[in-house]
């Protein structure tokens, strides 16, 4: 069942409508994981951030030994035509993908060259800007570099985030806040994570178990812009509990308030709006 509607799919060299089968059983991808994946948004006519968000499938691609075979600025332009199908209003997902179609030693290693490729375009809808989530700790914690594939945007990573999700609802809370192998603060189940505390902001410093998202660095950047020096550091959980103001950054959603970690409550703070504000003022501005 797919996640959202209006389901567009570009496979075999042109767009096709609705969510067109495009793996096979024997595929490397099928029955071995070797798959990769980006998200963007096309929101109110723009694409922000497009170029690297295709940039990024194929760096994914390449750390899972997948071979890229589309160029990143090849790529955009098989989005923006796909695109032209919505009306400009119209809220959209946009996930390119890439997954190996043959093994090559053992039938493991993925064979070079043998590469499958897709792009689904699905009409979901932005989060209303009060709509906020609540966070809990988890047991599951995220991975090194030393026993997964921590820098890429695989999809073997993501079971590992469902356990996380599904621990956090099964306490009531919308998210999971995530720990690293030496359990201080990575990201949530399916976000990187920003708090403040005292008007300063802070968020967990890439280490190699968290892949630092492309609207985590565009908030920075925006932060910096408007003279807010936000701090990549260290976090505990204790952290998080004496935080002001708690939000994540995802290309789903862009950004989403945090109203509680476990029993300590928050209010939608004026630095989580002031976040908000400059991504749409940007991506209205500046945004492909």
């Amino acid at each position: 069942m797919a996640t959202g509607q209006n389901i567009r799919t570009y496979f075999d060299g042109t767009w096709h409508d609705g969510d067109v089968a495009i793996m096979r059983a024997a595929d490397h991808g099928s029955w071995l994981g070797t798959t990769v994946f980006d998200g963007a948004r096309f929101v109110n006519g723009k694409t922000p951030d497009l170029h690297a968000h295709c940039a990024r499938v194929n760096r994914s691609a390449k750390a899972l030994m997948i071979t890229p075979t589309v160029t990143t600025d090849d790529m955009v332009q098989i989005v923006r035509e796909g695109l032209k199908a919505y009306a400009p209003d119209t809220a959209v997902y946009i996930r390119p993908m890439y997954w190996a179609l043959d093994g090559g030693d053992l039938g493991i290693v993925p064979k070079e060259g043998a590469t499958g490729f897709a792009i689904c375009l699905e009409e979901i809808p932005m989060a209303a800007p009060t709509a906020a989530t609540t966070l809990t700790t988890t047991r599951f914690r995220r991975p090194v570099m030393e026993n997964n594939v921590v820098n890429a945007k695989a999809g073997c990573l993501y079971p590992n985030n469902a356990r996380m999700l599904a621990e956090a609802r099964a306490k009531g809370f919308g998210n999971a806040l995530v720990a690293d192998i030496m359990g201080n603060v990575a990201e949530t189940a399916s976000a990187n994570v920003f708090m403040v505390k005292d008007g300063m902001v802070f968020t967990p410093i890439p280490n190699g178990t968290f892949l630092a998202g492309i609207t985590r660095a565009r908030h920075i950047s925006n932060l910096a812009a408007d003279g807010v020096n936000v701090h990549e550091t260290v976090l505990s959980f204790d952290d998080f509990r004496e935080a002001d103001e708690v939000f994540l950054s995802g290309n789903m959603m862009k950004v989403t308030p945090v109203t509680a970690f476990d029993d300590r409550n928050y209010q939608i703070g004026p630095l989580t709006k002031r976040v908000r504000e400059m991504y749409w003022d940007w991506a209205a501005s500046d945004a492909d």
